[in-house]
C-alpha cells in the first residue's frame, strides 16, 4: 500500500514537472507568432523571439532555449546576427557556452556586439583564458569590449589582471573610459585597499571630468573601504541629490567615522530606503554590540512591509547568538522555515552558529541536514560549532566527511580545525593539520599562519609558533598580537613586551593583549604602566581594557585609582557594560567595600551569569553565606542555569560561614540537578566545610571516595582543618599526598610545621623545615601595602629598603612598646604558671619543651628568674609571637620592636 503510494506520488510529480515546463513553452511561444503568417515583418518577429530569448536567459532553462532555437531554425530566422547573437547570450544565460561557442562560429557577419557577448559568457561562467583569447582575437574593439574583460576579471578574482587591461586600455589609446570603466577600477582598489592607487584613479576621473551618480558613489565606496571615511564624506556632502548607493555606502562610512549611532541618524535622514539600507543598518547595529536596537530595527523593517532577505536574517541570528538568545533565535528559525522554500547556506551557517554557541550541537546539526547544497561555508560553521561547544573530536570527524564528500578547504576551515587541535592541546595532530595546509598550499596565509601560532602556543611549543611567525612573509596585526599572547601564555613576558615594542603599528587589541599578559602574571604596577601609555598615545580603549585594567586594582587592593578608572569607563561609554559592571562588581569585593559591590550589581539591568559568579564570590570571600545562597536561589529563580563556577561560590561560602547541611544540599544539587561533572575545586571546598567543623574524618572520605585524583587544592584543605583540630597524623597523610604530587606550595609545610610546634613536637618541626630546605622552598615573605597620596608603599618581612623607613619605625615604635609593656604585666604575671605559651621567633630560637619556654636574656631581663626557666639568647629586634592556648585564647598579636634600645638603657642603669 505504502510502496503504491509513494509510486503515485513519483508519477505525479513527473506530471507536474512536465506540464510547468509545458506551461512556460506556451507562455514563451505566445511571443513567437506562427512563421506562415505573412503579415508578420521581419523586425516585429525578431523582436517577439528576443523577448522569448531574454526570458529563458533569466529563468535559465536549458530545454526551453534550445525549443526556441528549434524555432528559430524552422522559421529560417536564425541566419541573422542580431538574433544569434541574442541566441549567444541566452545559451550563456542558462550555462551553455558550449553551445553558446557553436552559434558564435557560425555567424558569418560577426560584429563588435558578437564579440563582446561571448567575451561576456565566457568570463560569468569562469572560463577566463578563452575569454581573454577571444578579446586578444577581435579586430575592432569598443568601450563595452574593454568593460566586459575587465568586469570579468574582477568578478572572477584576478584584480592584477583588472588594472592591467585598464592601464592598457588608457595607453593604447582605442578607446576613452567611461564611467563603467572608473566603477570597476574603484571597486578594484576597494578590494585591495590600496589609498594612494585610489587617489590616482580620482585625479585621473577628475582630468577626464567624469562625475556622475555612478563614478561618485563608486569613489564614495572605495575611499569608505580603503579606511579613509573623512574623504568619501567631503565627496558625499557635496552631492545634491546622492543615489540609493551612495546613502548606503556613507551610512556604513558614518559607522567607521562616528559609531553606530551617528549611521542610524544618518539612516533616519535617508528620503527612502531600500532593502540594502534595511540589511546595513542592522549589520552595523549588529557588529556593534547593540542587540536590542538590531532587533527592533529588524521589527520596524518587518512592519513597513520590506522581506528580509538571507543578509538580514544573518544579522539577527549573530546578534541573537552573541548573547545566547534561544529563544529569539528559535523564533527567527521558524520564521525563515515559513517563509522561506529552503534555508541557504549563508542562513544555515548563521543558524548553525547561533545553537552552537547557545550549546544546542544537536539542533545545528539538524540544521545542517536541512541544507540542500552544503558549500565550504556551512561545513566550516558546523566544525566551528564542535570546537565552540568543545567536542573537538567531532570537529575531527566533520573535517574528515568533508574531504570525503570532496569539498575543498579553505584557509577559515583549516584555522578552525587547528583551534580543536589548539583546544585539545594535541600538536601530534596539529602537526599534521600543518603539513596538510603546506600540502594544499595554504600555509602562507595569513588566516592559516595565524592559526598555527596560536595553536603551537596553546601547546605548549613556542618554538614551533615563533617559527611559524618568522617564516610569514606578510604579519598583520593579528600576527604580531597573537605572538604577544604567546609568550605571555608560557610566562615569557619579557619576550612579550619585546615583541610588543617591535610591532610596526598597534591596535586597541594589541595594547589589550600586552596589559593582559601583565596582569594575569601578577606585575599590576607594569599593567597600569601600559594603560597610562596607552592613553597618553591617544588610543581610545574598549570594554576589555577597562575590564582588565580595573581586574589590576582589584588585585592590587586600590580602591582610589579603581574608581578614577571607573569614572573613565563611565566617559568613554562603557559605563553600562555587563563586562565592566562585572569588574566592578569584583574590585568592590576585594577592597572589602561589599556594598558598593551589591549597588553596582543591582544597577545591572541585563545580569548574565559571570554577574552572579562576581557578586556570589564576593559575598562568600566577605564570609556571607547566607547571602551567597539567597543570591544562588534569585539566579536560579530567574532563569539562569548555573556553571562549575556558580557552585565553587556556592560551597565556598557555605564552608566559610559553617552551612554543613546546606553545603551538602547544594553538591546533592550540583550533581543531580544540573548534571555537572565535580571538579578538584568543588571537592575542596566540600572537604574544607568539614574540616572547618571539625568532620576530618569524615573530610578524608570524601577525598577518598572523589571519582577523579585528588590534586594539591583537595589536600592542603585538609591539612589546613588538621592545623586547626590538632589532628597531627591525618596532617602528616595530608603533606605525604602533597609531596607525590610535587606541590612545592610552602603553605602546606608551614601549616604542618605550625601544628607540631603547637603539639610541642620540636623534632618534627626541624624535620619539616629541612624537608623544605632540601627541596629549595623557601616561605614567602608577608607582604602588606597602604596607598598614600595616590602612591602605593609596599612593606615586606625584614625588609628595610624603604626610603623612610626609620620614620616608619619612630611611629610604631612608642606604641608597641607601650603594648608589649602592657601585656606583659597583666597577661604573663598573672598567667605564667596557669597555662603554656608559645613564643616563635623567626630564627627559630624561640621555642616551648616541654613547659619550658625560652626567651631572650637580653630582651626581657626583668624576666629571668621566672619559674627558674631555662633562657637563650636571641638577637634584638626579631618577630615576636605569643598565642595562648586557653579556653578562650587570646588574640593572636605580632609585634617587631627595636629591642635594642631598651637593652642599652638597661646596661647604662646597672652600670649606675
Amino acid at each position: 500500500m505504502i510502496s503504491g503510494f509513494s509510486g503515485s506520488c513519483r508519477h505525479f510529480s513527473i506530471f507536474i514537472i512536465r506540464r510547468l515546463l509545458s506551461t512556460q513553452q506556451r507562455n514563451l511561444s505566445r511571443n513567437v507568432p506562427p512563421y506562415e503568417n505573412p503579415d508578420r515583418s521581419y523586425m516585429e518577429l525578431s523582436q517577439k523571439f528576443y523577448e522569448s530569448m531574454k526570458t529563458c536567459a533569466k529563468i535559465q532553462s536549458r530545454p526551453l532555449a534550445q525549443g526556441l532555437h528549434c524555432q528559430l531554425i524552422t522559421t529560417g530566422l536564425d541566419i541573422s546576427t542580431f538574433v544569434k547573437n541574442n541566441l549567444v547570450t541566452m545559451y550563456s544565460g542558462c550555462g551553455l557556452v558550449h553551445d553558446a561557442s557553436l552559434v558564435f562560429n557560425e555567424i558569418e557577419l560577426k560584429n563588435v556586439f558578437s564579440w563582446n557577448v561571448m567575451i561576456e559568457g565566457f568570463m560569468g561562467l569562469g572560463r577566463v583564458v578563452d575569454a581573454k583569447k577571444l578579446f586578444d582575437e577581435m579586430p575592432q574593439r569598443d568601450i563595452v569590449s574593454w568593460n566586459s574583460v575587465m568586469s570579468g576579471y574582477f568578478r572572477n578574482g584576478f584584480i592584477e589582471k583588472t588594472l592591467e587591461v585598464f592601464v592598457l586600455m588608457v595607453r593604447c589609446f582605442e578607446c576613452v573610459p567611461d564611467a563603467y570603466s572608473f566603477a570597476c577600477v574603484m571597486k578594484t582598489c576597494a578590494s585591495i585597499k590600496d589609498l594612494n592607487l585610489a587617489m590616482q584613479v580620482h585625479g585621473f576621473a577628475q582630468k577626464f571630468e567624469f562625475f556622475g551618480d555612478s563614478v561618485e558613489s563608486s569613489m564614495i565606496d572605495m575611499y569608505i573601504k580603503c579606511d579613509m571615511p573623512e574623504i568619501a564624506e567631503s565627496i558625499f556632502l557635496k552631492l545634491q541629490n546622492p543615489n540609493m548607493f551612495s546613502w548606503n555606502s556613507m551610512i556604513y562610512g558614518y559607522s567607521k567615522l562616528y559609531g553606530a549611532q551617528s549611521a542610524l541618524k544618518l539612516f533616519d535622514q535617508m528620503p527612502k530606503r531600500d532593502v540594502v539600507s534595511w540589511n546595513m543598518i542592522i549589520s552595523i547595529l549588529s557588529k556593534h554590540g547593540n542587540v536590542m536596537k538590531t532587533l527592533d530595527m529588524f521589527i520596524e523593517m518587518c512592519s513597513q512591509g520590506f522581506r528580509p532577505n538571507s543578509m538580514t536574517y544573518a544579522s539577527v541570528l549573530s546578534s541573537s547568538a552573541s548573547i545566547y538568545e534561544l529563544t529569539w533565535g528559535a523564533h527567527l528559525h521558524a520564521r525563515i522555515i515559513r517563509l522561506q522554500h529552503s534555508i541557504d547556506a549563508y542562513v544555515g551557517s548563521s543558524l548553525i552558529d547561533l545553537y552552537a554557541k547557545c550549546a544546542c550541537f544537536k539542533n545545528a546539526l539538524g540544521v545542517f541536514n536541512e541544507i540542500k547544497d552544503h558549500n565550504i561555508v556551512s561545513w566550516t560553521s558546523l566544525i566551528g560549532g564542535a570546537v565552540y561547544c568543545r567536542n573537538e573530536v567531532e570537529a575531527f570527524s566533520l573535517f574528515k566527511q568533508m574531504r570525503q564528500v570532496p569539498i575543498a578547504s579553505d584557509q577559515f576551515t583549516i584555522a578552525t580545525v587547528l583551534g580543536a587541535c589548539g583546544g585539545l592541546k594535541d600538536v601530534n595532530i596539529g602537526t599534521q593539520i600543518h603539513a596538510y595546509s603546506i600540502q594544499i598550499g595554504i600555509d602562507p596565509l595569513i588566516p592559516v599562519a595565524n592559526a598555527l601560532i596560536t595553536m603551537y602556543a596553546k601547546c605548549g611549543d613556542s618554538q614551533s609558533a615563533n617559527n611559524a611567525f618568522e617564516l610569514m612573509s606578510h604579519r598583520d596585526i593579528i600576527s604580531w598580537t597573537t605572538m604577544i599572547t604567546s609568550f605571555s601564555q608560557n610566562g615569557s613576558i619579557e619576550k612579550a613586551r619585546e615583541y610588543f615594542d617591535k610591532m610596526p603599528e598597534r591596535n586597541v587589541v594589541s595594547w589589550n593583549s600586552m596589559l593582559a599578559g601583565y596582569v594575569n602574571h601578577g606585575f599590576w604596577e607594569d599593567g597600569l604602566k601600559i594603560f597610562v601609555l596607552m592613553r597618553q598615545q591617544g588610543i581610545k580603549p574598549d570594554c576589555i581594557t577597562f575590564v582588565s585594567s580595573i581586574g589590576v586594582c582589584a588585585n592590587a587592593g586600590m580602591q582610589k585609582l579603581g574608581n578614577q578608572i571607573v569614572s573613565q569607563a563611565e566617559k568613554f561609554g562603557f559605563g553600562s557594560d555587563v563586562s565592566v559592571k562585572n569588574s566592578i562588581i569584583t574590585m568592590y569585593s576585594k577592597c572589602g567595600r561589599i556594598e558598593d559591590a551589591e549597588k553596582t550589581f543591582v544597577s545591572i539591568s541585563t545580569k548574565n551569569l559571570i554577574s552572579w559568579n562576581a557578586m556570589m564570590a564576593g559575598y562568600a570571600q566577605s564570609g556571607h553565606g547566607n547571602q551567597v545562597i539567597d543570591t544562588f536561589e534569585k539566579m536560579i529563580g530567574s532563569g539562569m542555569i548555573p556553571d562549575h563556577i556558580s557552585y565553587v561560590s556556592v560551597l565556598s561560602g557555605c564552608s566559610h560561614s559553617g552551612l554543613v547541611s546546606e553545603g551538602h544540599y547544594y553538591f546533592d544539587m550540583l550533581i543531580k540537578d544540573h548534571e555537572i561533572d565535580p571538579t578538584c575545586e568543588h571537592f575542596a571546598c566540600m572537604v574544607d566545610l568539614l574540616g572547618r567543623a571539625g568532620l576530618v574524618e569524615k573530610a578524608k572520605d570524601v577525598i577518598d571516595k572523589m571519582p577523579i585524583k585528588s590534586n594539591a587544592a583537595v589536600w592542603g584543605a585538609l591539612l589546613g582543618a588538621c592545623r586547626i583540630h590538632g589532628n597531627s597524623t591525618m596532617a602528616e597523610t595530608a603533606l605525604k599526598n602533597l609531596v607525590e604530587l610535587d606541590a612545592e606550595d610552602s603553605g602546606s609545610y608551614v601549616l604542618l610545621a605550625n601544628l607540631y610546634s603547637d603539639l610541642g613536637n620540636l623534632e618534627n618541626v626541624s624535620n619539616v623545615r629541612r624537608i623544605m630546605k632540601d627541596k629549595g622552598i623557601r616561605k614567602n615573605p608577608g607582604c602588606s601595602w597602604i596607598e598614600v597620596d595616590n602612591r602605593v608603599h609596599v612593606f615586606t618581612v625584614d625588609d628595610t629598603n624603604h626610603p623612610r623607613i626609620k620614620d616608619v619605625y619612630n611611629a610604631i615604635s612608642p606604641i608597641f612598646t607601650s603594648r608589649v609593656t602592657s601585656w606583659w604585666s597583666t597577661t604573663m604575671k598573672q598567667q605564667f604558671d596557669e597555662q603554656v605559651f608559645d613564643v616563635i621567633l623567626d630564627n627559630g630560637k624561640g621555642y616551648r619543651i616541654e613547659g619550658d619556654v625560652y626567651f631572650s636574656v637580653d630582651e626581657f631581663p626583668e624576666y629571668r628568674r621566672l619559674s627558674g626557666r631555662k633562657l637563650e639568647d636571641n638577637r634584638a629586634g626579631e618577630r615576636v609571637a605569643v598565642d595562648s592556648r586557653k579556653k578562650n585564647p587570646a588574640d593572636f598579636a605580632l609585634w617587631k620592636f627595636d629591642w635594642q634600645k631598651k637593652n642599652e638603657e638597661e646596661k647604662a642603669r646597672e652600670k649606675e
